[in-house]
């Protein structure tokens, strides 16, 4: 039995193009099984999904947000910055996700030599048989591992090789906040800051304010109900959008977390896409 999305809409969702297990219009075909009339796709670093994505939104009538998802670093905590409705002829955004993307490229390969280092050898074929994006991530290499017999699961691959303090950990470029505010921005796109619960960030929200963040991301798939009741206030403290999306990735790559089951009204999209053309 096909479970029915529990919101309208789902701002936050991986597909292929970056560490998802489907491809853009197959999540698209799955929010409108689900009956979702709208759909935020915010793959990491990239924005490779769009085309694939539109294509499908058109066909099944449904409304898509086309975003984005940035990792930065704030105090040694990981910051992850949503952006939505960016223009994508911007020559600005364009070198950016290729200096990101290079840093991806040079991150996966010191990962794959300190595995070597622990007798474990995965070529870089065999990651990105699995990274059918240009976006390469650690999801990707513990893919690899599981296939090799390495590991169990991708669980056992972050705790054993790749999570911070693990043999083969290596830490990834990233920006400021406000450099990724900022990036947003001049891509005339709408910044959110995603799931804030998971790091508890409230303590950086005045700057990301100042520096021109729009919106907090208050329903999520690991925040608690205490953080959705604290977000929720400071979002309406700064007269912010409150957005919401379960940070779908697929069964095979994040287990029990179900399109649709965390999200908000189609009129926050709608909202995000005014916010948008007001650039």
């Amino acid at each position: 039995m096909q479970v029915v999305a529990l919101y309208e809409v789902d701002l936050h969702c991986h597909t292929t193009a970056s560490d998802g297990s489907l491809s853009p219009a197959e999540l698209v075909r799955l929010a409108a099984e689900l009956g979702l009339k709208g759909l935020g796709i915010t793959d990491h670093d990239t924005i490779k999904g769009w085309n694939e994505a539109e294509e499908a939104a058109a066909h099944y009538k449904l409304q898509l947000l086309k975003g984005i998802e940035l990792s930065t670093d704030w105090l040694g905590k990981e910051v992850h910055i949503l952006g939505y409705e960016l223009d994508s002829s911007s020559n600005y955004l364009k070198d950016k996700l290729r200096n990101l993307g290079e840093a991806r490229q040079r991150r996966m390969l010191k990962i794959l030599e300190r595995l070597r280092n622990q007798e474990v050898d995965i070529s870089e074929e065999a990651i990105r048989k699995y990274a059918q994006g240009d976006s390469i991530g650690r999801p990707h290499i513990a893919q690899a591992l599981m296939e090799k017999g390495y590991i169990r699961d991708i669980q056992e691959g972050f705790e054993r090789y790749l999570g911070v303090g693990a043999p083969a950990y290596v830490p990834r470029f990233k920006l400021t906040p406000e450099e990724g505010i900022e990036l947003i921005r001049k891509a005339k796109g709408v910044p959110v800051l995603a799931h804030p619960g998971m790091q508890r960030l409230e303590e950086g929200i005045p700057a990301w304010v100042e520096a021109g963040l729009k919106g907090i991301e208050v329903l999520h798939s690991e925040h608690k109900a205490q953080d959705v009741t604290r977000y929720k206030a400071l979002a309406e403290h700064y007269n912010l959008l409150m957005t919401g999306g379960s940070d779908f990735h697929g069964e095979a790559c994040k287990p029990g977390v179900e399109l649709g089951r965390w999200g908000v009204s189609l009129r926050v999209l709608q909202e995000i896409k005014e916010l948008a053309k007001s650039n």
